[in-house]
């Protein structure tokens, strides 16, 4: 089977020509899938060098009889937070069955024909990118029906800090779902091992885990991903802003979606802070953005994102307390799903409050401190 892509080669100072992705190291795992039925969790982002892992298992004589995906879907076109529809790959004719549909976790009978199954998705490290939300309800179903899980592990593109506030587990939803930090520092591998270890998983229960690593990959390396992980963050400087600008969703503030920025501008109709100027609107991934077909006024982070990543190694709070500040009625800048990004009501309270942000930053300090102990048990690279 052959395979084609219009992606570019990276670029420095990107370090991906020493890294070798977990799928990529076919000699690793494909042992284990020998005389198997395959199940395969993945997304476009599931590539073996300009092929797809799907079409490489195949061509490589694995019996993969499904296919499961995530939010955004097996090719990565569904908007943010749409349902996501069983259907069929065109492809290889395999069905697709949703984990962002009716179920979020696989069933007993859509795993009664699975031996084993592969996890291989390109996560970005936040805690509110619904991916390890995915993994965790995928090694739920393993562990509860006794079948293994191998999981190909890739960089984490924001791996190289830690920051923000830990989780208050009173608000755990499926865009928080474990005591971590909003950017937690973890690859898909290492956080599968805390999940595992810290028995997160329903009842305690416990995954039969193999994790293939990546080769020459540390976490101070900086990648840049081949493929998009999901169709708003279409480029490196949406990915290293996306931990930054990801809580605006919960407020009244745009972040560029339904535009050819988005995660790369911030703005509002009426907006008193910046010139930059932009109109959402309908595109694939972004029907329908908030203020569709309305100018909003705002600032391009477009030459911050640039450099972002080489310069701190923390999210940027300024920014929202800019914008909180000078909105026009503060009582509708918040909305309820801001507690649910931020893990708890506490960021917007002390927002609120007018704390500034060093003040907000010592409040996260104990949390951090105890994460980054619990961290350093299931990390798989310097």
């Amino acid at each position: 089977m052959t395979c084609s892509s219009g992606q570019q080669p990276p670029k420095l100072p990107f370090d991906n020509d020493a890294i070798t992705v977990g799928a990529a190291r076919l000699k690793e795992y494909l042992p284990m899938l020998k005389d198997k039925r395959v199940g395969v969790v993945t997304n476009q982002t599931g590539l073996v060098g300009q092929c797809h892992l799907v079409d490489t298992l195949l061509s490589s004589g694995v019996q993969v009889v499904k296919v499961f995906a995530p939010e955004h879907g097996f090719r990565g076109t569904a908007d943010a937070g749409a349902t996501v529809k069983d259907g069929r790959d065109e492809r290889s004719g395999l069905p697709v069955l949703s984990l962002y549909g009716e179920n979020k976790k696989p069933t007993p009978a859509q795993l009664k024909d699975v031996d084993v199954l592969v996890f291989d998705i390109q996560d970005v490290g936040v805690r509110f990118y619904t991916y390890i939300g995915t993994l965790h309800y995928v090694m739920e179903a393993a562990a509860e029906n006794g079948l293994p899980l191998i999981v190909l592990d890739r960089p984490n593109p924001n791996g190289w800090y830690v920051d923000g506030p830990v989780l208050d587990m009173k608000h755990r939803s499926f865009v928080g779902m474990h005591p971590v930090p909003l950017v937690h520092g973890m690859t898909v591998g290492e956080f599968a091992q805390m999940i595992n270890g810290e028995k997160w998983l329903k009842g305690g229960v416990k995954c039969d885990l193999t994790v293939v690593p990546c080769s020459g990959y540390d976490h101070s390396m900086h990648y840049e991903l081949p493929v998009r992980p999901s169709p708003n963050l279409p480029n490196m400087t949406a990915v290293y802003l996306y931990p930054s600008l990801g809580l605006f969703e919960g407020t009244i503030v745009s972040v560029g979606r339904g535009t050819d920025r988005p995660f790369q501008c911030i703005g509002y109709p009426g907006c008193t802070i910046g010139s930059y100027r932009f109109t959402p609107k309908p595109m694939p991934g972004a029907m329908d953005p908030p203020y569709k077909g309305q100018e909003c006024q705002g600032v391009d982070l477009v030459d911050f994102g640039t450099f972002y990543p080489r310069s701190t190694g923390r999210i940027q709070l300024s920014w929202l307390m800019g914008m909180y500040e000078r909105t026009a009625d503060p009582k509708v800048f918040f909305t309820s799903f801001f507690d649910k990004l931020a893990g708890g009501p506490a960021v917007r309270e002390q927002v609120q409050a007018g704390w500034d942000e060093e003040r907000i930053r010592d409040s996260w300090k104990p949390g951090l401190e105890a994460f980054s102990g619990l961290r350093s048990r299931y990390l798989l690279y310097p």
